[in-house]
């Protein structure tokens, strides 16, 4: 058990000088789980569903492979100078159950498992689980704070119709998102997409669904830098979710995920991105698509890890 803290103080992760990193349960960061502390600003919880992928299966056992990962994180992060355990509460609620038999039928368990976890925690960041989950996690967050503003950082555009006659699938929940009114269409964006498409009718799709495109190409032309001005112009002070697929990142620092795709980010631009949306009104997160039995050296989850390490990070109140 954690240690019981003062009124107030939140409980942080588990002393490494004294238990050793790779000892002990491993919750993420080794952070004290939700039933141990009163209430929490942020729930990490884990979505173990990989029933709508359309390619390589194996991200239902993402979170306990990111977890894993998550034991080498510390307390303080320089980059952003702060130490997000220590001025806010963030707990592990562990993963939500869900069926992996019905896509149906687990979409509206995490819907309903996300909302019940509102009444605990501020705010979740959710590790996959399949980009499938985006979809009721979305849901969930629009019933709190209404359209909000989806950054999407992906390899590919998830806004497709339907994989095999099915609406809900891995590369479908932005498209519904849209469709539902659960979106911004005024500032919401994809990042690092590439590689090829159906046909030059999905980029006219996914501009009238709601969302602007900075390609892994427009990256390497003109810069992180450039990047970063492009998505806090489109964002400006909506209410932000943040979805970020891992595959994302090029498969030399991801290789651990179902759709791996040639030319994608590197981990450095990924995090210095995330990072530059500290000052945003971030709502939510989720981080998808780990898949353990590609991974090697832990390379995808430990990146995962980092990233989610990120956008806690950026959650955290500043002076």
């Amino acid at each position: 058990m954690q240690p019981a803290s003062d009124e107030g103080t939140p409980i942080g992760p588990v002393d490494a000088s004294r238990v050793p990193r790779f000892a002990g349960i491993a919750t993420f960061a080794r952070l004290p789980r939700l039933d141990e502390v009163e209430h929490a600003d942020i729930a990490v919880v884990g979505v173990p569903f990989d029933s709508g992928v359309s390619y390589r299966p194996g991200a239902r056992f993402g979170p306990a492979h990111v977890r894993e990962a998550s034991r080498l994180l510390r307390p303080f992060n320089p980059a952003q100078r702060v130490s997000p355990f220590a001025v806010q509460q963030v707990a592990d609620a562990g993963d939500l159950a869900v069926n992996p038999f019905s896509i149906d039928e687990a979409v509206a368990e995490i819907e309903q498992g996300a909302r019940a976890l509102a009444d605990r925690a501020e705010r979740l960041v959710v590790i996959g689980g399949d980009h499938t989950i985006a979809l009721p996690l979305l849901r969930a967050v629009h019933a709190k704070h209404g359209p909000v503003a989806v950054l999407h950082f992906d390899a590919h555009l998830d806004t497709w119709d339907t994989y095999f006659g099915a609406p809900i699938t891995h590369g479908t929940p932005f498209r519904r998102a849209s469709e539902e009114g659960l979106i911004d269409l005024t500032a919401s964006m994809h990042v690092g997409t590439r590689g090829p498409l159906y046909g030059v009718d999905d980029l006219a799709d996914d501009e009238r669904l709601g969302f602007a495109i900075v390609t892994s190409e427009d990256v390497e032309e003109h810069g992180t830098a450039a990047a970063i001005e492009r998505i806090r112009a489109r964002i400006g002070d909506a209410p932000l979710y943040i979805s970020i697929d891992i595959d994302v990142l090029d498969p030399a620092h991801a290789p651990g995920t179902g759709t791996p795709e040639a030319g994608g980010l590197t981990s450095r631009e990924l995090l210095r991105m995330v990072r530059a949306l500290a000052d945003r009104r971030i709502v939510g997160a989720d981080v998808v698509e780990v898949a353990p039995a590609y991974d090697h050296a832990q390379l995808t989850a430990v990146a995962a890890s980092h990233v989610a390490y990120e956008l806690i990070s950026a959650m955290a109140p500043r002076p």
